[in-house]
């Protein structure tokens, strides 16, 4: 857990326990419910829980089954009240939160169904008011809730409490904000498919709660994070009252916490302890904030905003400016692969051996060309061995249309394959009576998965990588043909080190982008480290030789004050990497999984890389077209 002096807290007006990643947050959270249900359960009482769902609380709910399963936790006492559900809604459906929380909780506990309350998502339209209303009277009937668990929505709600909700607010049908819509887009195969309406407990309704706790993680939640912590009340944000609320805690994980203020910008608050790193991220934040580049910054300018203990301590404007400023040029390097015949002691990467092996993995079959196509051609053109691994087959993402269309083309070059002609009728009869978000039968799915095979061959035949040197990996925990993954397993821990083993690479780069909306990076990641951490305990020499360079995907981009190499980009090779990412053809125009930004791949990194170039030019270094940045992941070696 980060600590924190107490006045560092004081923009915080809600109570916030920051851990560093959501495994150890979850089990906190987790502690603390079993620790509850048990104590009350000695006193012959009932627990009352209000639960949540989404990505969010599935850790929790897995610790809590475990707890269950090691005998250290019974759920005979507990009685549940979920927070809402889409309406209509079946609950057999795979969007159903019934669904979800019998998957992720209810199946594996002793809990008695009769504790059990989710919102009906099956009611008539005149059936709803009095619905909320029993659902309401009932929660009151067993003497309130003990605790609330809550996520957070990027508009800032908790429920499906949205933008404008009341403070006393109680269970009722709502309409969903686009943004709520546009967020579960991923889950139903598209916005289009996604209910409008939902039944959700009110504001009123979660502050009734004797203890709240909201959790949050990852980076995409920080800026709502510091809105709903450190900003006004106010109905636009719905969190906001939980400042209301006398027993409230903010669960969060370091990344999610990175915008509060205390953690962001700490000589804001307070007297720093002051690090290399911190020294270079507050001079940084300085001369954006100043718009001055670092070497023009002042010993005032530096008094002004907090940080005159730093310049007592190294003595002058001037010092703190060179040093930093020095520390960002030697993070430019032309050559991603190291400068043979260079003296590299200050350089990102050393000069032998070269050429090196680079193996780039990448999470779904474009994310190598999309976040880092331009540092990928240069190292095929500066002579180094590069392999490229797909972790999975991103076949989910891939249109029904596009499946009818090579099909078309196959059973028209095979005019007398009557058995392709069977199978692609076939195809074409599953696809037009298949329902919104229902999950596409093994043989789609292999087929979706080819063409994303093909697009990917494709890339790497256009940016000069061999054939042979594409892997697919087709990690197992991907492969559920549904947005929702199942865990990794040793399976693919197995596969990812079988290929690491063959290569011994000197160079790795992976996808170091854990805001990925969908998990898929985070997960590609850890499956890497755990391999790479089994070298480490093996003794093997070769990987205690080799740097492992992160990237971002196309969500965001890393903090200047964090990338330790940073590749220019010049204009004719932005073209080149447009061009490699247009081999993407399933991906372009318009991409199944959008995400929060509807625009093209190719333009969010187009415009990423070049407001990254902008962004050093401001701050006094030489003036590039684009720039990909990377963080350098540090082996333990203990």
């Amino acid at each position: 857990m980060t600590e924190n002096y107490p006045e560092s807290r004081r923009f915080e007006k809600i109570h916030t326990v920051i851990h560093e990643d959501s495994n150890v947050a979850s089990l906190f959270v987790a502690n603390e419910i079993a620790s509850l249900i048990n104590e009350k359960q000695k006193l012959g009482k009932k627990t009352v829980i209000g639960l949540a769902t989404g990505s969010t609380p599935t850790k929790v709910y897995e610790y809590l089954v475990k707890f269950h399963k090691e005998g250290k936790l019974s759920f005979k006492n507990v009685v549940t009240f979920n927070l809402d559900e889409y309406f209509p809604m079946e609950p057999s459906s795979i969007h159903s939160y019934v669904r979800f929380m019998n998957e992720h909780l209810f199946d594996h506990i002793d809990i008695e169904p009769d504790n059990i309350h989710i919102p009906d998502g099956t009611l008539k339209g005149e059936e709803v008011r009095q619905y909320c209303h029993d659902y309401e009277e009932k929660i009151q009937n067993v003497g309130g809730i003990d605790i609330q668990i809550l996520g957070i929505g990027r508009t800032g709600h908790i429920g499906f409490n949205e933008p404008g909700s009341a403070l006393n607010s109680k269970t009722r049908l709502i309409r969903l904000d686009r943004v709520t819509r546009l967020d579960a887009a991923s889950d139903f195969f598209g916005e289009e498919n996604v209910p409008r309406k939902a039944i959700t407990m009110g504001v009123g309704t979660i502050l009734s709660a004797k203890r709240i706790i909201l959790m949050a993680w990852g980076e995409g939640k920080s800026p709502i994070i510091k809105e709903a912590v450190e900003g006004k009340i106010k109905e636009s944000v719905p969190a906001t009252f939980l400042q209301h609320h006398e027993n409230c805690d903010f669960v969060l994980d370091d990344a999610s916490a990175s915008s509060l203020t205390r953690v962001k910008t700490p000589w804001l608050v307070s007297e720093c302890e002051w690090n290399e790193k911190l020294i270079k991220t507050a001079t940084i934040w300085l001369s954006e904030k100043l718009k001055k580049a670092i070497l023009k910054l002042t010993n005032e300018d530096y008094n002004e905003y907090g940080m005159g203990n730093l310049v007592a301590e190294i003595g002058s404007a001037e010092q703190i400016n060179l040093k930093v400023f020095n520390q960002l040029q030697r993070t430019i390097t032309g050559w991603p692969g190291g400068k043979p015949n260079a003296e590299d002691s200050q350089r990102p990467e050393r000069a032998l051996p070269f050429p090196k092996t680079s193996l780039i993995f990448s999470p779904h079959p474009d994310d190598d060309v999309i976040s880092m196509g331009g540092t990928l051609l240069r190292l095929v053109d500066q002579g180094h061995n590069v392999h490229v691994a797909y972790q999975t087959s991103g076949n989910i993402a891939v249109f029904d249309d596009e499946v009818i269309r090579f099909l078309d083309f196959a059973t028209d070059i095979q005019e007398e394959n009557k058995e392709l002609k069977k199978k692609f009728k076939e195809v074409r009869a599953f696809l037009a009576s298949k329902q919104p978000g229902q999950i596409d039968n093994d043989e789609i799915q292999q087929f979706k998965g080819l063409i994303r095979k093909g697009e990917a061959l494709a890339a790497c035949r256009y940016c000069g990588i061999p054939e042979k040197n594409a892997h697919f990996l087709n990690l197992p925990f991907y492969e559920t043909g549904a947005v929702r993954k199942k865990p990794y397993t040793e399976k693919d821990i197995k596969i990812t080190y079988d290929l690491l083993n063959a290569l011994k690479p000197q160079q790795i780069f992976a996808a170091g982008d854990l805001s990925d909306p969908h998990g898929t990076h985070r997960v590609c990641l850890q499956v890497v480290y755990k391999a790479v951490e089994r070298f480490l305990e093996e003794g093997a020499e070769w990987i205690r030789h080799c740097y492992i360079w992160l990237y971002r995907g196309a969500w965001q981009e890393w903090e200047i004050a964090d990338m330790e190499m940073a590749v220019p980009i010049g204009p004719k090779d932005m073209k080149r990497k447009i061009n490699a990412i247009f081999k993407h053809q399933s991906q372009k125009d318009s991409a199944m999984f959008p995400g929060h930004d509807e625009r093209e791949f190719w333009q969010r990194a187009e415009q990423r890389n070049k407001e990254t170039a902008n962004r050093y030019n401001a701050l006094g270094m030489a003036e590039y077209e684009a720039i990909e940045g990377f963080v350098r992941y540090n082996f333990n070696f203990n």
